[in-house]
């Protein structure tokens, strides 16, 4: 787990390969200076942190010096609470049903087109699921 020098730090994962995650990271770093580390799956030691490729590919990741591990819409809850001021305000609402079963499809449904958003490649796709993979487990 990354340290600083008040001690460990929480990590943001995301998807290195990705031009609409990295964009989306840069911004969000840039606007919330959240005090955490950011990481690149691709470039992350993912068992170390608790969580595995698969996981990574499908979602964004925050992952507590505790080890607890966050993914998608709940991750930039905890990234927005993280941050503070009134970001805090809003990423404690995103922890709240209902908001929180409506912050989870709308993260679903970006994540899903992320190709087709501004700054998306075809290497933004998902990974199929291993159910619909024809070449099997």
């Amino acid at each position: 787990m990354p340290t600083r020098p008040g001690g460990p730090v929480p990590v943001l994962v995301y998807d290195g390969d990705c031009g609409f995650c990295t964009s989306s990271v840069t911004v969000l770093q840039r606007l919330l200076r959240p005090d955490c580390s950011v990481a690149p799956w691709q470039f992350a030691d993912l068992g170390a942190l608790g969580t595995t490729q698969r996981r990574a590919e499908s979602e964004v990741l925050w992952i507590t010096p505790t080890g607890t591990v966050y993914g998608g819409a709940q991750a930039v809850a905890r990234l927005l609470l993280r941050a503070g001021r009134g970001w805090a305000v809003l990423g404690a609402l995103l922890t709240l049903p209902p908001v929180s079963w409506v912050a989870h499809g709308v993260y679903r449904l970006v994540a899903n087109n992320r190709t087709r958003l501004p700054g998306g490649t075809p290497a933004c796709a998902l990974p199929a699921r291993r159910s619909e993979d024809p070449a099997g487990p």
